[in-house]
Order: C-alpha cells, then sequence, then structure tokens
C-alpha cells in the first residue's frame, strides 16, 4: 500500500488539508482529492500545457509539481478565476471570440494568458505567443485563442466584435 501525507495547502484562496498517497502530483491531488476537475490530465510530461496551474502566480505544470513542496503557496486553478459567480474577463473573451472549440487545452491556456496579463497588462502579440509556448492546442490554429487574450487585455469583452 502506497504511504500517504498530510498537505496543508491554499487552493483557489482557500486553505484545504487533504491526504493523498506521497507520490500523488499536484494535478492528481487537485482532480482526485480536491475534485477541482477543470485542470486538464494530458501528457504527463510536462510537455503539452494543458495541466496548467498558477502557483504564486507563476505558470506550473501541475502534472510535474509535487503538493508537499506547495504547501506555503498560493495555488490557483481555473475553478478559481470565477469571482461571485462572475466569469473572468479572459473567460469571457474566449467565448466571444470561439477561442474554445473542444476546450480540452483551454483551462491551462487561461492560466498561463492570466499569468501574463498581471504580469503585463497590454501584451504584445508576439509577448502573448511566447506565453503561451508552452500550451498546445490541436483545434483552433491559435488565432482566436490569440485574438481573446488581446480583447481581454484591450478591455474590450462584452462589446461588439469588429470583422
Amino acid at each position: 500500500m502506497a504511504e500517504k501525507q498530510h498537505l496543508h495547502l491554499h487552493v483557489n484562496g482557500e486553505p484545504v488539508d487533504v491526504v493523498a498517497p506521497i507520490h500523488n502530483t499536484l494535478l492528481e491531488v487537485l482532480r482526485e482529492n480536491l475534485r477541482l476537475t477543470g485542470t486538464k490530465h494530458g501528457c504527463e510530461l510536462g510537455e503539452c500545457g494543458t495541466c496548467t496551474v498558477l502557483v504564486d502566480g507563476e505558470p506550473v505544470l501541475s502534472c510535474l509539481a509535487l503538493p508537499i513542496e506547495l504547501q506555503d503557496a498560493e495555488i490557483l486553478t481555473v475553478e478559481g478565476l470565477t469571482e461571485d459567480g462572475k466569469a473572468h474577463p479572459l473567460q469571457i473573451a474566449f467565448a466571444e471570440t470561439g477561442a474554445a472549440q473542444c476546450g480540452y487545452c483551454t483551462p491551462g491556456i487561461l492560466m498561463a494568458a492570466k499569468s501574463l496579463l498581471e504580469k503585463n497588462p497590454s501584451p504584445a502579440r508576439r509577448e502573448i505567443e511566447e506565453a503561451l509556448a508552452g500550451n498546445l492546442c490541436r483545434c483552433t490554429g491559435y488565432i482566436q485563442i490569440l485574438q481573446a487574450i488581446e480583447r481581454a487585455a484591450a478591455g474590450d469583452v462584452g462589446k461588439p466584435i469588429s470583422v
């Protein structure tokens, strides 16, 4: 039987206590123990970005992170983007531009984009591309994703889209 560890984490602004096998990654603890299934399980190799969460504001691949090392950190998942029942401007922009097709990569991309916009509220397209370099999408071709992030950065969510 696997050895277990008692973890004291801070997730989406709330303290949580969980007991999990010592070998479990942050991704496994989020999905299996905390039932925060918005963070997706992709490659398990740190190559696709699907499992990206923010740890103290920085994008982290949760499939490679050990929760025991993050007990003093603030962990933010895609579920934590919504505040008081309102979607984050990035989420609204993604919906408005059709940036999410199958949606599997979307949570990781949203988290990487949130980190970028926190550091640089008005990024150039090249800066957005660089911030998303570790996030793969197989459906959209990235144009709508880039447009959505630009739209959120410009504060244009909820406004008509010009063609």
